[in-house]
């Protein structure tokens, strides 16, 4: 009888387990990195765009529902600001995100990638940038397409390296 009640007890407290993992998402492959996310303090962002740029505010949701503090500024032109922290034309696209230790995040890198830079040591380095606007970016999301792209990691000396290679969608996440 105490087997059968242990085993019970034991069936009971994984089937729990199994409904809140399900209930909150944790199965689910677009919601599983956000509740990891979220887990980890992270540094707020503040991100630098233009007013009617709609794919800047859906990379600002993408940070958000992964545990980033966004705060934004609407600017009518960026390339001042690009060239302040040092972003050269060939790495720029249509919004700048900066942490508070002053590295920028320059397009539509994903939060992924922004966290673990910012979990790693990069004291000769500017921040990430995805050059361009790359279909099927966190912020880019149209219809099932997909376009593989590099994460640049940009160095204050102005040499670029790559800091990740995304081939598939869930690269991102």
């Amino acid at each position: 009888m105490k087997r059968i009640t242990l085993i019970g007890a034991t069936a009971a407290v994984l089937a729990l387990g199994v409904f809140t993992a399900i209930n909150t998402g944790a199965f689910s492959s677009t919601k599983a990195p956000i509740a990891a996310a979220q887990a980890k303090p992270v540094q707020p962002l503040h991100v630098h765009k233009t007013a009617s740029c709609g794919c800047c505010g859906d990379w600002i949701k993408h940070l958000e529902q992964s545990g980033f503090a966004v705060k934004y500024t609407n600017h009518d032109d960026l390339s001042n600001l690009k060239a302040q922290y040092g972003i050269g034309n060939q790495y720029q696209s249509c919004h700048t995100g900066v942490s508070a230790d002053g590295f920028v995040f320059e397009g539509h890198v994903p939060a992924k990638f922004i966290r673990q830079f910012l979990n790693e040591e990069h004291p000769d380095s500017l921040g990430l940038s995805v050059p361009g606007m790359p279909v099927g970016s966190p912020g880019m999301e149209y219809e099932n397409k997909f376009m593989p792209y590099q994460v640049l990691l940009l160095h204050k000396n102005g040499r670029v390296s790559v800091y990740a290679e995304v081939n598939t969608v869930h690269d991102q996440f």
